[in-house]
């Protein structure tokens, strides 16, 4: 269980994580050699897993975003494990995630354009051994995209 100020670390380093250390310990009420101590302590434990930055993907250029829904026609491990695999190597598939429903995956896929979502799709998901069915939902409009989890 995370402490209160560690919550109060996290939620600040959510919102900005370019933060000098006097800045984030001013934010959250420490001294900077506490504070440091803190994120020092996050970042061993594997709280803070990495920092990264949060690219507006239409402005980068990607104006396709799209949901996708796959099942696979037998859960065997090796259909599984190759499906893993290759999904990981497409820069393109922002998530995946197994799920339970009425499908076994659903991927967030940002492209460029319609045309090189259907090359995606026909070049790669399509070709995957044991995939059996793919579903597309196509974003239409980003309503909420915060990735900061809600600590109080």
């Amino acid at each position: 269980m995370l402490e209160r100020r560690d919550r109060l670390i996290l939620t600040e380093l959510q919102r900005d994580s370019r933060l000098t250390m006097q800045e984030l310990a001013e934010r959250v009420g420490m001294s900077s050699s506490a504070c440091w101590r803190r994120v020092k302590n996050l970042e061993e434990t594997g709280v803070i897993d990495r920092y990264a930055v949060i690219v507006n993907t239409r402005k980068a250029g990607f104006g396709l975003s799209s949901v996708v829904h796959v099942s696979l026609a037998r859960h065997e491990q090796k259909n599984v494990d190759n499906f893993i695999r290759e999904v990981s190597r497409h820069p393109e598939i922002l998530e995946c995630f197994a799920t339970s429903g009425e499908a076994d995956f659903h991927l967030r896929v940002v492209v460029e354009d319609i045309d090189a979502y259907n090359v995606f799709l026909d070049d790669f998901i399509f070709k995957l051994p044991g995939v059996s069915q793919v579903r597309s939902n196509i974003v239409l409009k980003e309503i909420k995209a915060d990735t900061a989890l809600p600590f109080r």
